[in-house]
């Protein structure tokens, strides 16, 4: 652990959260605004699913941690809701199960502090024709299974009171978002990732959480010690020139 100690931003979820830092992700946008702000931590695991994820939460995020995350960003859904196919490894959770399973993973994290936040994000939308390209007709996903698990976390956000954000009906909002958003149809591009970043970045904004999380709210460590210091205010704390 380096010093000094920031907040601690933890991105949790399958492949969506893994790929975050590539390619222009919305990881990396969050990485970058927060520079000097708040650590963000990666922890995506993909092919996962909900099921999975509660298996690791207690050791991902353990209650007795001496210090607990600031903000955790959690996403899974989008594996659960692919259809059940005949093979042992299939990621499909039926929909009851992953509405209990999600209920586990706010409850937990929503315990570990009392500064803790948590913000769910629903189901991004999927190009059904890109994915049929690339992995033929049996394909599993489908924009329809990822409205249906998406409308689900919303609706158990909203009976927690959990924030959310849904991607499914935001991303559809964009002229061009079959073409521009998914590297297969299903993972994000940088532009989809730029709607991922900016959303949070607006939920965060708009959080009447104290003390705020949303970037411009938030002090900058050092600030003072260089002169050229771009977040500097031109003042030259302990120097000895």
């Amino acid at each position: 652990m380096v010093g000094p100690r920031r907040p601690q931003f933890v991105l949790f979820g399958s492949s969506i959260v893994q790929k975050s830092f590539g390619n222009g992700g919305w990881g990396a946008i969050l990485a970058d605004t927060y520079a000097r702000k708040a650590d963000i931590v990666m922890r995506g695991y993909g092919g996962w699913n909900s099921r999975n994820a509660l298996q690791v939460l207690d050791k991902i995020f353990p209650k007795d941690a001496a210090v607990q995350p600031s903000l955790v960003i959690t996403y899974f859904g989008g594996n659960d809701s692919m259809k059940p196919i005949p093979a042992e490894l299939s990621p499909h959770v039926p929909l009851p199960e992953f509405i209990e399973n999600m209920k586990k993973i706010a409850t937990h994290l929503k315990s570990l502090s009392e500064k803790t936040r948590v913000i769910f994000l629903g189901v991004p939308p999927a190009n059904d024709e890109m994915i049929i390209q690339l992995y033929g007709e049996r394909a599993a996903r489908s924009n329809e299974g990822a409205r249906i698990y998406s409308e689900a976390t919303l609706k158990l956000c909203q009976e927690l009171e959990v924030k959310a954000i849904d991607l499914w009906t935001i991303m559809q909002q964009k002229n061009d978002w079959l073409t521009t958003c998914f590297t297969d149809g299903v993972h994000l591009a940088s532009e989809g990732s730029k709607i991922v970043a900016k959303e949070i970045m607006r939920a965060l904004e708009e959080a009447e959480w104290e003390p705020s999380l949303y970037w411009k709210l938030m002090p900058s460590e050092f600030v003072g010690i260089s002169p050229f210091d771009s977040e500097g205010n031109g003042t030259i704390i302990n120097s000895k020139m």
